[in-house]
């Protein structure tokens, strides 16, 4: 969950954006660590229609990781409904109570509820919907990619790269593609775009908001991207003009905290990538580098 105060353009001294700046990756790093972070996840599991036996023995239709040799069962119906029937003595608990069977409601249609989480020994799994597409998204806080966490590596924190940026509303909004790392491709409505000027040159980003109400969300790229940095994109959230996103004004963006999305870390994530026009002929030697441990 990220904050929607709108912008703050006054430039804060270097001593406050270095301040700032190392504080958020204080709260990006708790985040990311905690144990159902994104480094706890072991699994994505695409799910045929029909009855979709799940466990760590060999002979399911889905193999885990961890867990029971027999868990239970998965079944997509043609409606794209899901329900789950928990394997005698599988030891599952449905949404932290003991249950046998249950709706399994996905990330995409749980509302503030959350989707159904199903537990079973230190692991557990959601259902996701990406594009229609069912899958179970297994985590476990024993995963190694999260025991054994390398840390990040950042580029030195530089004020020069807290730029405050011109906000162009569009009107109507613009749609933007946006492929993603399983290969599908969302459309996102665009606001509006933020303009900027660094060494004699002007730039433009594009963003969406995940969410109503929710802080400008940026996926990029540049110059560094597959050398010094994560080569899909990194991502970049920016707090609302404060004028409201209808009416020109400015936009904050701190380069210094553009981060990694979780594909560095993971290959059960779905991330979004940085779409053309995001693409910026420029070095952005601000925010995270490559992870160390990357999987690729």
């Amino acid at each position: 969950m990220h904050a929607t105060d709108a912008a703050t353009t006054a430039q804060p001294s270097a001593t406050e954006v270095i301040r700032q700046v190392e504080q958020w990756r204080a709260e990006r790093i708790k985040r990311l660590t905690a144990p159902d972070g994104w480094l706890s996840l072991v699994g994505l599991e695409w799910l045929h229609a029909g009855a979709n036996t799940v466990g760590a023995a060999a002979g399911n239709d889905i193999v885990l990781r961890v867990g029971p040799p027999h868990l239970g069962t998965v079944t997509l119906a043609a409606d794209g409904r899901l329900h789950f029937m928990a394997a005698p003595d599988s030891g599952a608990t449905i949404d932290g109570k003991p249950a046998t069977d249950a709706v399994l409601v996905d990330d995409m249609h749980a509302g503030d509820a959350g989707p159904t989480t199903v537990h079973f020994g230190s692991a557990s799994f959601l259902a996701i919907d990406r594009d229609g597409r069912k899958g179970l998204r297994v985590k476990d806080p024993q995963a190694a990619t999260r025991t054994h966490f390398l840390g990040i590596d950042y580029f030195p924190i530089d004020p020069s790269w807290r730029i405050v940026a011109d906000w162009v509303p569009f009107h109507p909004a613009h749609t933007l593609e946006i492929g993603t790392a399983i290969g599908t491709i969302d459309k996102v409505e665009v606001p509006g775009k933020a303009v900027f000027h660094r060494g004699g040159h002007t730039f433009e980003l594009l963003p969406y908001q995940e969410e109503p109400g929710g802080e400008l969300f940026f996926v990029i790229a540049d110059r560094t991207s597959g050398k010094e940095t994560y080569g899909a994109a990194r991502f970049l959230y920016a707090a609302l003009p404060a004028g409201g996103l209808d009416k020109p004004g400015a936009v904050v963006l701190d380069f210094n905290r553009a981060y990694n999305p979780p594909c560095a870390f993971t290959p059960f994530a779905t991330c979004p990538l940085a779409p053309p026009e995001n693409r910026l002929d420029i070095a952005v030697t601000a925010g995270e580098k490559k992870y160390a441990g990357g999987h690729h």
